[in-house]
């Protein structure tokens, strides 16, 4: 089991949350995600460590940006 922490810019409600938990659900190994608008937090857990670059190419595909702090 691996978690993630990464800051996303440029949310503001509910459907940009719902957005990026659409992309970034759709990646392989995923199990679980949290984003909140209102701290601009995503973390994302799943079976495997996932890659930043491909966790940042779900986020732009919604179309905001990230940037991991933890």
């Amino acid at each position: 089991m691996s978690t993630s922490e990464y800051q996303v810019t440029g949310m503001s409600c509910g459907h940009c949350e719902m957005s990026i938990r659409e992309e970034v659900g759709q990646l392989i190994g995923v199990q679980r995600i949290e984003v909140s608008a209102a701290t601009g937090t995503l973390v994302v857990t799943s079976s495997e460590p996932l890659s930043d670059a491909a966790v940042y190419g779900a986020v732009e595909e919604a179309g905001y940006s990230a940037v991991r702090v933890a």
